[in-house]
């Protein structure tokens, strides 16, 4: 398995919107507005976030957006831009379960082995 060096990730499920970029190692992470404004944010949220790092889309390895659960919109917003950008670069896109990323994160910060979320 590749190991992912840089990774452009965002949620949208929720009124934040978060969205993170990994790369050299380093994760920068930032908090947008989210609902409705989500939509026409996002794009432009992730290309500042990926220039600022002295990156192209092309150099990404992957896209990775959360895929809820969260509102209906919200994971259409995010499910879509994701594939637009990766499909353009020519990346892979990928579809994180939000739940998934919550006890993972409770593992890694608390290291708890079993995580209800």
């Amino acid at each position: 398995m590749k190991q992912l060096s840089n990774l452009l990730v965002f949620d949208t499920a929720t009124d934040v919107t978060y969205l993170g970029l990994m790369h050299a190692g380093v994760s920068h992470c930032t908090a947008l507005p989210g609902g409705a404004q989500a939509s026409s944010l996002l794009i432009q949220a992730c290309l500042d976030a990926v220039a600022q790092a002295g990156l192209r889309l092309q150099d990404l390895d992957a896209i990775a957006f959360g895929s809820g659960p969260g509102s209906f919109t919200g994971l259409r917003t995010a499910c879509a831009v994701a594939q637009g950008l990766a499909f353009g670069a020519q990346i892979p896109v990928l579809a994180v379960p939000t739940l998934m990323a919550v006890a993972f994160d409770a593992h890694l910060r608390l290291g708890h082995t079993r995580v209800l979320a």
